[in-house]
Order: structure tokens, then C-alpha cells, then sequence
């Protein structure tokens, strides 16, 4: 398409933490002290959390907790919970994230490999006996029904043993002892089919785990099949979108690389063979809350990382997110629009204008379509968009239609298209028996006996466009265009 190549006016956290502090409600701070069992999350849901968390909750600024209850180290949580600072961070159009991120597949970069690293300037050593990963780091708890502290922004890294293509990839990571952490890792995770093959050849796999990396790099890090398959690095993609490469160092411990800008890193190795009950300290039977807004359900047997070192900057930084809020949707659903701009547009080009992974399905169950009908050869064909976004990313649960002139970031505006320009009658369009997300608590036979299996659910296409035939008569009314700063200096520019 040779579009420009975008270029992020920030390399690591905290060049993204003081580029916050200047623009107005982006950033808070306080040093009165939080525990990080529970009252953490307790504090930022109120503050700034946002997507599928218990109400009261809001979309606010990201929040730094300088004096955390028994640890030295600070915790800062919401860096990535907006549209608003995502689109700082990475200098792109808010409403075009998914697009300017997908354009930097076009200009990817391989990673470059350095000698020394911020991220080792202070280094922990496992096998010292006074090592303690839960004294070290101050791992928060959600809710006081977590399963246990969790490192909730963990980047992992690891190798192919057969052909020696690197993956990244966020997983939930529960700590269990003082050296060792439980890794859940969904099937067809890219990590999990590398580890796989380690497991299969009884061998420990190498890993290293970067927390509070660049803004950036977490973006692109999130991005998933099928714009980044089996094989693809996704710190190339990063490298076109920060406009430089991204920087990796050789870890102290094991054979495996680091991401160099990070606050954190853990080295380690995935055992094989052995399992773990994800609460088998706790017994509550639950993990932690979950992007859908409840709390997942822990897992009686996952592998065991036996951690080896730990690395970090001087006064490190340790970021976390609290499970369900908008932060998970800005990792989730950016990326998941710009795999879907990608799709949409090779197999119908010019009919989907613009799409929203929406907040209320966790950037993964809902997607709002933008539909630019041409002629009367497009009826028809808005449907065809909804099924072939649903074939490109299978966790997609119900797919809105609407026209050009609807505002899909705007939820009122959705809901007025539903309101005016859909009858259930011949604007729904269910599909059932399709497997969709296993988080998904109504994707079960219990609660629709049609479901015959866990995990399966019945998609849905809401089509609240306007049949070209019937366009002339729903025309929104024409009011006038104006510059409001003429009569209104200071409003603001977004509001125009």
C-alpha cells in the first residue's frame, strides 16, 4: 500500500510514563500505602479500570502506586487502559488504531540482539538460599478469591527446539513458591505448541519473562493469527511499529533472549512432566477475573516454570493490569481490529470502511462493522462481512452491522441504528453450533441444551444497516456544519 511508516514517539515504560504526565487526566499517582492483595485492583477499578469490571468503574488514567504494602517496589497498572493514551503512545489516529497497526506490518524490523540491557542491571540469583520470588516482587491479587499473586503483563519468549522460530506471548502467570510460578497456556497458543514439543522429548524449555516493556511492544506483542501465524516474531511487527528495532539481550541464566527496555525479567525453564493445581496453596477454586467480566476457573494441572534468576532496572517499575478492565480490551481488541481491517478488506475491499472490538465483549465476543454500501450489488454483502470476520477470528460471538453514517465508537449511536434500522424479524441472523471462547459462561449446556458441548455458542449477525432500496428514507437530519472554536476557543478539537 506504501503508506508511511509509522514511528512511536516513546521507547520503553518510562518515556511512556512521562509522556502521560503531560497530557491532562492521563496519569495519577499516590503514595499512600496499598496492599496488593486485593485492595490494588480494589482501588484502580474505581479509578480507571473500565471494560467488563463490577460497576462502579470508569475508563480513567493510568495510576502509579508508589508505597506498596511490604515491597520497595512501585506498581503502575492502566498504562494501556485507553484508546486515548494508546494512540499517544503509539502517535496514530484514536479511531484508525487497528489500521495503523497493521500498517507497520509493512514495515517490520528484526529485532536487534545487545550486549548490556537496562533490564540487567540488577540481578537475583535463584539458587541464592535467601531468593524468594514472593518477598522480591510484589505480584498483586485481583480479588481475594485469586488463586493466588499473579504477574498479569508477562511477556514470554521461547524457541522452537526444531526449528528455531521465536514466539512472544502474554500468559497468566500464578506464583507458587519461591522459585516457582504455574503458566496457563490456552491451546494453540503459539508458546504452548513449542512447549509441547519440549514436554514430548521430556526436556526443560528455556523462557524469559519481560514485565513493564514498552507500550508499544505490548501492543504488538497482543497481536494474534491469522495476521501474525505460526513462526512469525512479533517483535519484527513491534520494530515497524515503534520505527526502530526492538532490542533483545542474551538472558544471565539460560539460553534464551529478554526484551532489553524491560523493568523486570524473569529467567527461567518450563518443567516437563510435571502439574500443578493453580490453587493448591488457596483452594478457592478460582484463578482470577477474567477479560468476560467473571472469574475463571483454575486449573487442576498446569506446567511449572522453575525460575533461575531475576533481572531488573534499578528502582524497577512492576506493571500489572486488573483482569477484565479496558486494559485487557486495548490488548485484545486493537490488534484483533487490525487482523480483521486485513481480512475484511482482501475478501470484500472497500465494503468495510472502519471496525470496533468493543469494550462490552472484551475486544474478543464483540464486533461493530462499518459498512459502506455502493450500489445495489452491496446488499447482501454486509452479511458476508459478518461471516467472514467470524471465520477469521472464531472467539468473535455477535457481529453489528451499521451504516457509514453511525458513529461505532459511539455506543448511543450504535443503539439508535438498532433502534431505527433493524427488526428482529429479518435482522437477526443466528449461527448455532459454533464453537466460539471457552470463557464464555452461557457457551454451555447448561444453559442452552442446543449447546451440545462446553465452548460451543450460537453467533449472531445483528444487521442494522438500511436496505439499499429504502436508502432515501433514512436520511439522518442535516443540520448544519460549524467550527465551534469560533464561538468557543478552548473547546476541544475532538469535539468538532
Amino acid at each position: 500500500m506504501n503508506t508511511p511508516a509509522p514511528k512511536a514517539p516513546i521507547k520503553d515504560l518510562r518515556e511512556g510514563i512521562e509522556l502521560l504526565k503531560q497530557q491532562p487526566g492521563q496519569f495519577v499517582s499516590t503514595d499512600v500505602e496499598v496492599d496488593p492483595q486485593a485492595e490494588l485492583a480494589g482501588v484502580y477499578r474505581k479509578v480507571g479500570a473500565g471494560g467488563t469490571v463490577t460497576r462502579p468503574t470508569q475508563v480513567g488514567p493510568a495510576m502509579l502506586i508508589e508505597n506498596v504494602k511490604g515491597y520497595d517496589i512501585p506498581v503502575i497498572v492502566g498504562v494501556l487502559a485507553s484508546r486515548t493514551r494508546i494512540a499517544t503512545f503509539l502517535g496514530a489516529d484514536e479511531k484508525r488504531l487497528g489500521q495503523h497497526m497493521l500498517n507497520a506490518m509493512e514495515h517490520a524490523q528484526e529485532p536487534e540482539v545487545v550486549e548490556s540491557a537496562p533490564c540487567q542491571e540488577i540481578v537475583y540469583h535463584a539458587d541464592d538460599p535467601d531468593f524468594d520470588i514472593r518477598t522480591l516482587l510484589p505480584a498483586p491479587t485481583n480479588t481475594p478469591e485469586d488463586a493466588g499473586p499473579y504477574f498479569c503483563m508477562a511477556v514470554l519468549r521461547g524457541t522452537d527446539p526444531d526449528t528455531g522460530q521465536h514466539d512472544v506471548t502474554i500468559h497468566r502467570l500464578c506464583v507458587q513458591g519461591r522459585d516457582e510460578i504455574s503458566v496457563f497456556m490456552q491451546t494453540g497458543r503459539h508458546i504452548g505448541v513449542m512447549y509441547d514439543k519440549y514436554d514430548a522429548m521430556d526436556k526443560p524449555m528455556p523462557i524469559t519473562i519481560s514485565m513493564g516493556i514498552s507500550p508499544v511492544e505490548y501492543m504488538a506483542i497482543s497481536f494474534e493469527p491469522p495476521s501474525t501465524p505460526y513462526g512469525f516474531d512479533e517483535l519484527e511487527f513491534a520494530g515497524g511499529l515503534k520505527g526502530s528495532p526492538v532490542e533483545l539481550v542474551k538472558a544471565v541464566t539460560i539460553d534464551e533472549m529478554a526484551l532489553a527496555s524491560a523493568e523486570i525479567v524473569i529467567e527461567g525453564e518450563i518443567q516437563p512432566k510435571i502439574r500443578v493445581a493453580e490453587d493448591q496453596h488457596t483452594n478457592t477454586g478460582f484463578a482470577m477475573p477474567e477479560f468476560p467480566g467473571y472469574d475463571g476457573v483454575a486449573n487442576p494441572s498446569l506446567p511449572v516454570i522453575k525460575v533461575k534468576a531475576v533481572t531488573t532496572r534499578r528502582d524497577p517499575i512492576l506493571q500489572t493490569l486488573v483482569g477484565p478492565g479496558e486494559e485487557h480490551v486495548s490488548l485484545a481488541g486493537i490488534p484483533t481490529e487490525g487482523s480483521l481491517t486485513q481480512a475484511l478488506d482482501n475478501a470484500l475491499p472497500g465494503l468495510v470502511t472502519n471496525m470496533y472490538a468493543h469494550s462490552a465483549g472484551g475486544g474478543k465476543y464483540l464486533g461493530i462493522l462499518q459498512i459502506h454500501k455502493r450500489d445495489h450489488n452491496d446488499q447482501g454483502r454486509e452479511r458476508q462481512a459478518a461471516i467472514v470476520a467470524f471465520g477469521a477470528f472464531p472467539e468473535m460471538k455477535h457481529i453489528i452491522l451499521v451504516d457509514d453514517d453511525v458513529d461505532i465508537f459511539d455506543t448511543d449511536d450504535v443503539l439508535w441504528a438498532m433502534t431505527t434500522r433493524f427488526q428482529a424479524e429479518r435482522s437477526v441472523i443466528p449461527i448455532p453450533g459454533v464453537r466460539c471462547h471457552p470463557l464464555d459462561p452461557s457457551a454451555d449446556p447448561d444453559f442452552l441444551w442446543t449447546n451440545f458441548a462446553h465452548g460451543i455458542s450460537t453467533k449472531v449477525i445483528f444487521d442494522c444497516t438500511v436496505p439499499w432500496a429504502l436508502r432515501d428514507k433514512f436520511i439522518r437530519a442535516p443540520f448544519q456544519d460549524v467550527d465551534v472554536t469560533k464561538f468557543l476557543p478552548d473547546w476541544p478539537d475532538d469535539r468538532t
